[in-house]
């Protein structure tokens, strides 16, 4: 199926979804989640895959086992392709709009000092720097888990001591629902963000890959 834009019921369905998260709204808005939610997500992971790899789409159920809310379901549709484990690019699909970006979303001990070994190094350290400083002046925001303080081993004084403190890394940018989200251009915006990221992911798979 061709991807045609994600319709405004997708948008209205987790506006729903968020006011009253339960089986009940579940079940009588199954048919609606799977038109206007699940089968366009799709549409676009395949128009994409061609590009980033295949596109996988996350189950719409929550995990609540280790966590006090336990709302039997996500108020968001997520769709990844990973180039390595833990690594990849991210779109998503909430009430607000449209999310695109990639990076690194989680990794082992041994991975993260990988990732710091790098960042420390002066060659590949600075061209992480750069790729982050270029994503962040384009509109990027650069998120991830991060350390209150410096990881051990290292000074303070580093001067890519914020760049170390990072468990995950990734950049990416928010697109409120305005009338292209509705038609095929939202595949533009989504492979243009993708495109953008590429250097960080690109990075990421070089450095830390498994």
């Amino acid at each position: 199926m061709a991807f045609r834009g994600f319709p405004d019921e997708a948008f209205i369905f987790y506006e729903g979804l968020a006011a009253d998260n339960s089986k009940t709204y579940w079940t009588r808005h199954r048919s609606l989640y799977e038109q206007a939610v699940r089968e366009p997500m799709t549409a676009l992971g395949e128009e994409l895959a061609a590009e980033f790899g295949p596109v996988r789409l996350f189950r719409p159920y929550r995990d609540v086992r280790f966590t006090r809310d336990k709302s039997p379901y996500k108020t968001h549709q997520g769709a990844y392709a990973p180039t390595v484990e833990g690594i990849g690019y991210y779109v998503e699909l909430d009430a607000q709009g449209l999310y695109a970006g990639g990076g690194l979303y989680h990794a082992s001990s041994e991975r993260i000092g990988r990732f710091r070994a790098a960042v420390d190094d002066e060659t590949t350290g600075a061209a992480l720097a750069g790729v982050v400083a270029a994503l962040d002046a384009a509109g990027y925001a650069i998120e991830g888990d991060r350390l209150k303080t410096r990881p051990r081993g290292f000074a303070a004084g580093h001067p890519r001591i914020e760049l170390l403190r990072h468990r995950s890394l990734y950049a990416g940018r928010r697109f409120e629902p305005e009338p292209w989200v509705y038609t095929e251009e939202a595949l533009t915006r989504v492979r243009d963000a993708w495109r953008e990221v590429r250097p960080l992911v690109d990075w990421l798979t070089t450095h830390v890959k498994p």
